[in-house]
Order: structure tokens, then C-alpha cells, then sequence
């Protein structure tokens, strides 16, 4: 945070930084200490990766703490075809599914497990009913691992899936149902010209 503070600040001298240490759910009571109208951007697409209760929550905490005349802009991913979607998720070149992969290396490494990461292959799934991308780690044969920090012994059977990532796709509907059930009144919303990606405007 202290190199990215530098460099916005040599990029752009007239802007004043200030980096935050905080968890999303709880870290924003800072903005009401900060005088004058508001905008609070959240841009890219990771408010995708929360539960749509989990996101009203976090977009609730942000409102919460807001004025009248304060707005958010929010970058929201879009429901598009899952021939488009799987592949973003599953790309041919493998770099999602070494990603995903190192879900167990990590663990392998901070709990003192012994999966073996070969034995585990990346699925990535559209589920229409949720509006959502699944991704998957499944075993690939049957076997036994020891997560030792938790005192976990495991066992997979062939096929067995440990669910690692959501990541929800939106409609403008949702989107509007999102925004206004944390406070927020929806004013304008942006796409690209394929209509992939989206940014809202939303007024406290």
C-alpha cells in the first residue's frame, strides 16, 4: 500500500492518498471522517464474488456510512453467454486452473497439509439458476489427506469436489435489487458495447 500511495502520488501530485488496512466487511466507518460529497468506486467485478446477502451486506456498511448527496460506482460482471463465460474460467492455456490450484499448495504450506495438487483437476461451471461461475477442484482418484494444523483427516472418493470460488453474473434487474435493498437508489448504469461488463451510478 505505502508503494502504491508513492506512485499515484508521483502519477498525480494534486491527489491526496490515503491507504487502509481493513476487512471489506467491517473497514469503511473511515469515509465519514472525510469532509464534503462523496464518491465511493468500487469498479472491476470481485463484488461478484460475494453471496448476494453477503454483498447487500458490504454495500449496506458503505451506505451506512454516507451523507445525503454521496454516491457509489459500482462495477458489476454481466450475464452472457456460457460459451463466452466457461472459457473466461477455464482458459486454454491453464493460468485459471494453476490459480485455483494453488488453493491446496497454500494450505499444503500454512496448515501443514499434504495434498497432492497433481491429483486434483479445475472445473469451472455455469449454473444458469444462480446466475453464477462455480469453480471446482475434483479428485481424481480416490485418496486420503492430513490437514495436521486443523487435526483433519480427509478422505476424496473419485469425481469429489471441493468448491472453491462463486462468481455471480448480473442482470440490470439484479443489479437495481442489489443496490436498492443496501439504501442506495440507482441513477444511471454504463456498459461496454457488447454489453459484458456494466458501471452504476447510485445516490445515498
Amino acid at each position: 500500500l505505502a508503494e502504491a500511495r508513492e506512485r499515484v502520488e508521483a502519477e498525480c501530485p494534486l491527489t491526496q492518498t490515503r491507504p487502509v488496512v481493513a476487512d471489506m466487511s467491517e473497514g469503511f466507518r473511515f469515509l465519514r471522517d472525510i469532509p464534503g460529497r462523496k464518491l465511493v468506486m468500487y469498479l472491476g467485478s470481485s463484488i461478484g464474488n460475494f453471496d448476494p446477502a453477503d454483498a447487500v451486506r458490504m454495500l449496506r456498511q458503505v451506505h451506512k456510512e454516507l451523507a445525503a448527496g454521496d454516491s457509489l460506482l459500482l462495477g458489476t460482471d454481466l450475464v452472457k453467454n456460457p460459451g463466452i463465460l466457461v472459457p473466461a474460467y477455464d482458459d486454454s492455456q491453464g493460468v485459471t486452473a494453476r490459480f485455483n490450484q494453488n488453493i491446496l499448495s497454500r494450505i499444503n504450506r500454512e496448515l501443514d497439509a499434504n495434498f497432492n495438487v497433481k491429483s486434483f483437476r479445475h472445473v469451472a461451471l455455469w449454473n444458469a439458476c444462480q446466475s453464477r461461475m462455480e469453480i471446482f477442484l475434483e479428485s481424481l482418484c480416490a485418496q486420503s489427506v492430513d490437514i495436521r494444523l486443523l487435526n483433519l483427516h480427509l478422505h476424496f472418493s473419485p469425481g469429489e469436489r471441493i468448491h472453491t470460488e462463486n462468481s455471480y453474473k448480473y442482470t440490470m434487474p439484479m443489479v437495481r435489487r442489489m443496490l436498492e435493498s443496501s439504501g442506495f437508489a440507482l441513477e444511471k448504469s454504463w456498459t461496454d458495447w457488447r454489453k459484458w461488463f456494466a458501471v452504476h451510478l447510485a445516490r445515498v
